[in-house]
């Protein structure tokens, strides 16, 4: 494991538990004791974390919520379709990106869920309840992994992680699609740990309002025909959508008139 790879681990268990003890880091990490000191030590200087007596824990400020805008028409109308399909007790995958941020907006408050994701908003945003007597039900397994400027985790870190677990449907937020170029990123870290999403997945479902058609980023994630489902806004054109249509598994198209931001 890259030395950048391990530091990220060590803050994305921090920010997901708040506490993290020096044993357990061992355990994650595969490393010795005077390593994992080391990358303390470090993260500490750098104002990331705080020491403690033991362990490590988040330091002031970090890991605090900051608001989520809230999403676009077209976003919030594909999120809505796509919290349709799940039901409590599932296990589900949601990716970073605008899209999955959305969808974890509608689904915050279904219980009895596990939550998989590579996000740290989207990981924020399934947070234990206010009132320590009302009910918890909501697990959420965040990846480890390098931390993208979207507070995305990616990398090789993400991938072995998920490569452990199976999710009933995972939702994937792309930069683009395209008939040749497939489902496409900017980041070739996310690449990666997009198919790992995917083959973790009984179901994959793709998350993508009609300004994504046609956009080519950097490397491909995979074929529109690994697409099992693919939900988008209305303001894509009809030949476009004959087009998705003869690709993906399933189109879904999402009526946005109603949640018109304008």
């Amino acid at each position: 494991m890259l030395v950048t790879e391990r530091r990220e681990r060590i803050l994305a268990l921090v920010r997901e538990r708040g506490t993290v003890p020096i044993p357990e880091l061992i355990a994650q990490l595969g490393v010795s004791d005077m390593t994992v000191r080391r990358d303390i030590e470090l993260l500490a200087e750098a104002g990331e974390v705080q020491k403690v007596r033991g362990g490590v824990r988040a330091a002031s400020g970090i890991g605090v919520r900051s608001p989520v805008p809230a999403p676009s028409g077209e976003r919030r109308a594909i999120a809505m379709a796509a919290a349709g399909l799940v039901e409590p007790g599932m296990a589900i995958g949601i990716s970073g990106g605008p899209g999955g941020v959305a969808l974890a907006q509608e689904l915050a408050r279904v219980p009895d869920l596990t939550v998989v994701t590579n996000s740290l908003t989207v990981s924020d945003l399934f947070s234990p309840p206010d009132r320590a007597d009302a009910p918890y039900t909501q697990t959420v397994v965040l990846t480890g992994g390098v931390r993208t400027p979207a507070q995305s985790l990616v990398g090789p870190v993400a991938v072995r992680a998920l490569e452990q677990l199976h999710c009933d449907v995972v939702f994937l937020d792309v930069h683009g699609l395209d008939v040749q170029a497939g489902m496409t990123t900017m980041n070739l870290l996310e690449a990666e740990t997009h198919r790992a999403f995917m083959a973790a997945a009984r179901e994959v479902v793709v998350l993508a309002d009609h300004t994504r058609w046609q956009v080519v980023g950097l490397t491909t994630i995979a074929d529109l025909s690994d697409i099992d489902r693919l939900i988008i806004d209305d303001g894509l054109v009809d030949e476009a959508r004959e087009q998705l249509a003869a690709h993906v598994g399933r189109l879904d198209i999402a009526a946005s008139e109603t949640f018109d931001t304008h």
